[in-house]
C-alpha cells in the first residue's frame, strides 16, 4: 500500500462514486452543478470526520474551455492539465472487460484535507496506461464527452472498475454511495461478488438522483450494452433490474439500493411519480459555507460567530452583526466582482448601480434569456433605478439550443449597448463563481418548473447577504418567505397551468416586481434592503449548507 494512504485505511467507509467532482479550478474534473455539490459533500465530510472515500474519473482532458466570439458563438478547446502537479499516481492496477478486451485502470490519490483534522481520499479513476490500446486509453479524457459508447465506457470503468480498486487498494467499504445513476455499474459488480442475492446489494447502496425528467436519466440500447459488455450473465442482469427495453442506470440503481433519496422536497415527489412504487426520500442539498462564503463576510463571521465554518447554524444569529458592517462586506465584495468584469470586458460597469448575477449551465430549461424577453419593459425599469446585469455559463458541446441562448443574449447585450450595461463572462468556473455569488445584488434563477432539481447557487448568493429572486422550483420552495428571504417569480408550486401560462405570469411578475418592489427598495429603503441581506444570511445560509445535509445522509442512510 501506498504510503499516503496507510492513515485513511483504518475502519469502514463510505464509498461515495460520482461522475465529476469540482474541488478547484485546477482539477477539472467538474461540469456545474453536480460536479460542485460532491466537492462540498466531500468538504463537509472531511470537515466533520465522516469516514468517506470518493470514486471519480481523472478526466485528463477536462470538460472543455470555452470561447466565445463577438456573436456569443461558444467554441471548446481541450483543457489539458497534468494530475501528477496536484495528487500522487497509485501502484496498485486493476482491469475490466470490455468488448474482448482487458482494460488496465490506474488510479491518482489526491486528500481534500480540513482544519478540523479530517481528511477524506479521492480516487481518480486512469485509463491512459501503457498496453491500453489508443481507443482505450481515451476513455477517461473527456468529461461526459464523446458519443453513447464512449459514456458507457467511462461507467463500466467508473462502477465496475471503482469497487475493484477500492479493493485491489485495501479499503474495507460499508455502503456504496451513487451520486446519480452514472456508477451504477458498481451493483453489477457487488451482485457477481454477493451470489447475485440482491438483498445482500440492496444493504450495501444507497442512490441519490438528481434527474426529475425522463429524458434526463442515462438509457442505452441493449445492443450496444452486449457490444460492450459480451457476457450474456451480465446482460441479463442488466436487463432483470435496468428495463427490458433499454438499459436505464437510474432503474437499475433504484432496484438495488435500500435507501433513495432526491435532492429537495419537490424533487422527491416528482421523482416518485416518474417511479411509480419506490419509496424516494428527501435530503435537501446545501453548499459548503466556508468555501462559497467571501473573505470579506468570513471575517464578519468569524469575529461575531466564531465556530460558524463547522457549525453554520450559528448563521441564524447574524442579527449580533452591525448593519454597517454588513453592508461594508457587501461593497467590498461588490467592487471586487465589478474590478474583475471591467478588467475582463472593458464594460465600464460602477459600484453604485444594481448588479443582477444569472449564472449557471446554458440549457434550455435554464431559461437564461427571460429576463430579456420584453427589452421594452427592461428599459422601463432601468428608467426606473439603473441596472446591469452579469451572465456567465457553459453550454454543453452538444447542446444546440444552449448555445443559441448565449448568441441570443449577446444579441440583447447589443440591442441595449446604450443604455444598460450588460456582460456574458467567458470560460465560467468555480472561481468565477465565488466571485459572482458574492458580488452581485441580486442573484436571479428563471428554471422551467419543475425541471429545477435543486439548484444550489442560490445558496451560495446567501451565505454572502445576496438577495434571491426565483421561479419556485427546487431549493426555493424550501428557502422562500415572500418579501422576508427574497422574491417569486410567476406561479406557486401547487398552481397549475399550462407552459405558455405559466411563461407569461414568469415575466409579467418578473418584470413588475422588478419595477414596482425590488428597485426601489434597493435604491429608497437601504434599511429594509439591509434586512432582506441579514435574512438571506440568518434564514437561509444557517440551513441550506452541506454539512446539515451530510448530518442527514450519516444519520438515514449511512448507519
Amino acid at each position: 500500500m501506498q504510503d499516503g494512504l496507510q492513515g485513511v485505511l483504518k475502519g469502514q467507509k463510505i464509498a461515495y462514486f460520482s461522475m465529476e467532482i469540482g474541488l478547484r479550478n485546477e482539477i477539472p474534473t467538474y461540469a456545474g452543478g453536480l460536479g460542485v455539490l460532491a466537492g462540498d459533500t466531500i468538504r463537509s465530510a472531511a470537515d466533520l470526520k465522516i469516514p468517506l472515500v470518493a470514486v471519480t474519473l481523472i478526466s485528463n482532458k477536462g470538460y472543455f474551455r470555452q470561447k466565445l466570439d463577438t456573436f456569443g458563438t461558444q467554441t471548446e478547446l481541450t483543457e489539458e492539465w497534468d494530475p501528477s502537479n496536484l495528487m500522487t499516481r497509485l501502484q496498485q492496477e486493476v482491469s475490466v472487460k470490455i468488448q474482448d478486451r482487458e482494460v488496465k485502470v490506474h488510479a491518482w490519490h489526491y486528500d481534500c484535507e480540513s482544519l478540523t483534522g479530517g481528511c477524506i481520499p479521492i480516487i481518480f479513476l486512469d485509463t491512459s496506461v501503457e498496453g491500453n490500446s489508443a481507443e482505450d486509453r481515451r476513455i477517461t479524457d473527456y468529461l461526459y464527452g464523446g458519443d453513447q459508447a464512449y459514456r458507457l465506457k467511462q461507467e463500466i470503468v467508473l462502477g465496475i472498475g471503482g469497487v475493484r480498486m477500492l479493493e485491489a487498494l485495501g479499503f474495507k467499504v460499508r455502503k456504496y454511495h451513487m451520486n446519480e445513476g452514472h456508477s451504477s455499474l458498481l451493483a453489477l459488480e457487488l451482485l457477481k461478488r454477493n451470489g447475485k442475492e440482491c438483498d445482500k446489494v440492496k444493504e450495501l447502496c444507497i442512490f441519490t438522483t438528481h434527474t426529475p425528467v425522463e429524458a434526463g436519466h442515462d438509457k442505452f440500447d441493449y445492443g450496444l450494452v452486449k457490444d460492450l459488455i459480451r457476457d450474456e450473465n451480465d446482460v441479463d442482469i442488466l436487463r432483470n433490474f435496468g428495463g427490458t427495453d433499454r438499459f436505464n442506470t437510474s432503474l437499475f440503481a433504484l432496484n438495488l439500493s435500500n435507501y433513495v433519496n432526491g435532492v429537495t422536497k419537490r424533487h422527491s415527489r416528482v421523482s416518485c411519480e416518474l417511479f411509480p412504487g419506490y419509496s424516494i426520500q428527501a435530503i435537501t442539498n446545501g453548499v459548503h459555507s466556508y468555501t462559497w462564503t467571501c473573505q470579506y463576510f468570513r471575517h464578519l463571521f468569524d469575529r461575531y460567530l466564531p465556530g460558524w465554518a463547522n457549525e453554520p447554524e450559528l448563521l441564524v444569529r447574524v442579527g449580533g452583526i452591525p448593519d454597517d458592517k454588513i453592508w461594508e462586506a457587501r461593497r467590498n465584495a461588490k467592487k471586487d466582482l465589478i474590478d474583475e468584469v471591467n478588467e475582463r470586458t472593458g464594460a465600464g460597469m460602477d459600484y453604485e448601480t444594481f448588479t443582477i448575477g444569472f449564472a449557471r449551465r446554458m440549457t434550455a430549461y435554464k431559461r437564461a434569456t427571460l429576463i430579456l424577453s420584453d427589452i421594452e419593459r427592461l428599459r422601463k425599469i432601468n428608467r426606473r433605478g439603473k441596472i446591469q446585469l452579469i451572465f456567465a455559463g457553459k453550454a454543453h458541446p452538444r447542446d444546440e439550443a444552449g448555445k443559441q441562448l448565449i448568441r441570443d443574449i449577446f444579441k440583447g447585450i447589443e440591442a441595449l449597448r446604450d443604455e444598460i450595461k450588460i456582460v456574458f463572462l467567458e470560460n465560467y468556473d468555480m472561481d468565477l463563481a465565488a466571485k459572482l455569488v458574492s458580488g452581485v445584488d441580486l442573484w436571479l434563477n428563471t428554471p422551467t418548473r419543475p425541471y429545477e432539481a435543486s439548484g444550489t447557487s442560490g445558496m451560495k448568493a446567501a451565505h454572502n447577504g445576496v438577495v434571491n429572486f426565483s421561479v419556485l422550483d427546487g431549493w426555493w420552495i424550501e428557502g422562500w418567505i415572500e418579501g422576508v428571504t427574497g422574491w417569486s417569480i410567476g406561479p406557486q408550486p401547487e398552481e397549475h397551468l399550462t407552459g405558455e401560462e405559466a411563461r407569461l405570469a414568469e415575466i409579467n411578475d418578473l418584470y413588475n416586481k422588478l419595477y414596482y418592489i425590488i428597485i426601489p427598495m434597493y435604491y429608497e429603503r437601504k434599511d429594509e434592503w439591509l434586512k432582506l441581506m441579514n435574512n438571506s444570511i440568518g434564514m437561509i445560509a444557517y440551513y441550506f449548507n452541506s454539512h446539515r445535509m451530510m448530518r442527514r445522509y450519516v444519520t438515514h442512510a449511512y448507519l
